[in-house]
Parts: C-alpha cells; structure tokens; sequence
C-alpha cells in the first residue's frame, strides 16, 4: 500500500525511538530504485528515509 501526504500512520521500527507511535506523513520521496521513503512526524520530532514495509495505516 503506498501512502500519501497526511495520512496517519504507525511507526514499527524496533531501532526508531518512536516505534508503536502514530505520526504523520510530511514528505514521500522516491529512490532511484523507484520505492518511496517517507518522512513521518511526531508530537515531538520526526523519522526520515522510513520505508514502506515499515509503516501501517491507521483507521479512521
């Protein structure tokens, strides 16, 4: 599933300080290889380059 400006997503990234924490994404950018990296904000910072596999869609 790719995602877009502002969806609402969570983190899982076991080595990331906001791992199980619901951000926004703020920036989707595309590699060379052609997958997307995106930029996800938190209450009190961001994660840049997460990929894809990383992320899940929040319900709204």
């Amino acid at each position: 599933m790719a995602f877009e400006e502002d969806d609402h997503v969570i983190l899982n990234d076991e080595h990331s300080d906001y791992d199980g924490e619901e951000g926004t994404i703020t920036q989707v950018v595309e590699t060379m290889f052609g997958d997307a990296n995106y930029t996800v904000s938190f209450e009190d910072g961001q994660e840049q380059g997460v990929p894809e596999d990383n992320l899940e869609a929040v319900e709204e």
